[in-house]
């Protein structure tokens, strides 16, 4: 990322300064006194925090169509027939694919491969850390606590939720990192041919290339080379169907892309905003 400082003018120090204390600069040079270091901060810690919650509730499979009060769809697809069933995860994933395009937008290849990685090793801590709280032997009392609500056995009930395979924790983090570069190259790509028209074609543009290799990749290390062995023909139709609902929601989304864009420039300034958007350009 360039730095890009849009503080206002700043009083004059020194010796002579009639400025009192020791170190008067020292606040208005604190790294997060910027605010488009305060705008990378947050924007960063939404996407992290909406990639770790998606990992965690996405053990959960819920049915599309009851859920919105209609009747199943019954697809088929390569043979393959069903309801739209979705993890829950889907939810925030497009939260996360915002996020990159605006840090995209803002900071660049640098910012975006940065806080991917980040990401990713986060992710990583968060299931060892469930995995060493899985490990605890439970108090005797706390097994049960909950049968009469109908979970008999609250470590098994605890290990199911938040002890995923291995094979599942290796797809998504695989995917997401190989879609968050992928995203990356071609938000630049499209950006290098139309300059700075149309960021819907871009943040939608990269997020559709991004997310069919992402929305494929997870499934395949997850389901088909993991235990469950997945006929081709299952995987490839639910892969086109999850990879279906997030090339929808990616357009449903053009407008907060625009909101958002309008927000920060609120936020920063046009001369800063413009400052950051050519930096961000030139480092793609």
């Amino acid at each position: 990322m360039t730095p890009v400082d849009e503080r206002p003018g700043l009083a004059a120090t020194g010796p002579n300064s009639s400025i009192a204390g020791p170190n008067p600069t020292s606040a208005a040079d604190h790294p997060v006194a910027s605010r488009s270091a305060r705008l990378f901060v947050v924007l960063a810690a939404f996407l992290v925090s909406n990639a770790l919650i998606a990992e965690f509730v996405g053990v959960k499979i819920f049915a599309l169509e009851p859920t919105l009060g209609v009747s199943p769809l019954n697809w088929n697809l390569f043979g393959q027939s069903g309801s739209l069933s979705f993890t829950s995860g889907v939810l925030l994933w497009p939260f996360v694919f915002l996020m990159t395009d605006i840090i995209n937008e803002y900071f660049g290849r640098r910012g975006v491969r940065f806080i991917s990685w980040l990401t990713v090793l986060l992710i990583v801590y968060g299931f060892l850390a469930a995995y060493a709280a899985i490990s605890l032997t439970p108090a005797g009392f706390w097994v049960a606590v909950n049968n009469d609500r109908g979970v008999p056995d609250m470590q098994a009930a605890f290990a199911n939720i938040f002890g995923q395979g291995m094979w599942t924790i290796a797809g998504s983090v695989t995917a997401f990192l190989i879609g968050q570069l992928i995203d990356v190259a071609v938000f630049h790509r499209i950006r290098l041919l139309t300059g700075e028209r149309w960021i819907w074609l871009r943040a939608t543009g990269s997020t559709a290339v991004s997310q069919l290799v992402d929305s494929f990749v997870v499934l395949y290390i997850a389901f088909v080379l993991g235990p469950q062995q997945w006929p081709m023909s299952l995987f490839l139709a639910v892969a086109t169907v999850n990879y279906g609902y997030k090339l929808l929601m990616a357009f449903l989304l053009i407008p907060l892309i625009y909101l958002t864009r309008r927000l920060i420039r609120g936020y920063l300034g046009s001369d800063v905003s413009e400052r950051l958007q050519a930096a961000a350009r030139a480092s793609g």
